[in-house]
């Protein structure tokens, strides 16, 4: 069978046709079906980059802490220019669970927001297993 602006089939070729149209909708694109219906897209659990951020400067004070780089938290808050309090609460956050702290960074977790973990949680890891599940 000849195909219009297409190299000939292999004899051992199987040509698959899908009638699927991509438009522009809003900017982005969009996988239109055969009856003019958008395609369903898998969503992929999200997770804020302020978060992530958070995660990522809380190990990073921590590690100044250990190796003697600042002394105290006050220290951290004046350096980075923020408040002694809200440098406590993201210093928290090195006190996860691992398992919990992978499936943020991997983005599994859809459950856990950083307001959330401003929030007093429990230093136990199998506490904090059952307040905040690591993944949906």
């Amino acid at each position: 069978m000849a195909r219009p602006g297409l190299p000939p089939a292999e004899p051992d070729t199987l040509v698959v046709h899908i009638p699927i149209a991509f438009v522009r909708r809003g900017g982005r694109k969009a996988l239109i079906t055969p009856d003019g219906s958008p395609a369903p897209v898998p969503q992929r659990p999200y997770t804020s980059s302020a978060l992530i951020t958070a995660l990522a400067r809380a190990f990073r004070w921590r590690k100044q802490l250990e190796t003697g780089v600042y002394a105290t938290i006050g220290e951290i808050a004046a350096a980075e220019g923020i408040n002694d309090s809200y440098a406590s609460r993201i210093l928290r956050l090195t006190l996860l669970t691992p398992d919990i702290v992978e499936a943020i960074l991997n983005h599994q977790s859809t459950d856990v927001t950083l307001g959330r973990l401003l929030q007093p949680f429990p230093v136990e890891w199998a506490s904090q297993r059952r307040l905040l599940p690591k993944s949906a």
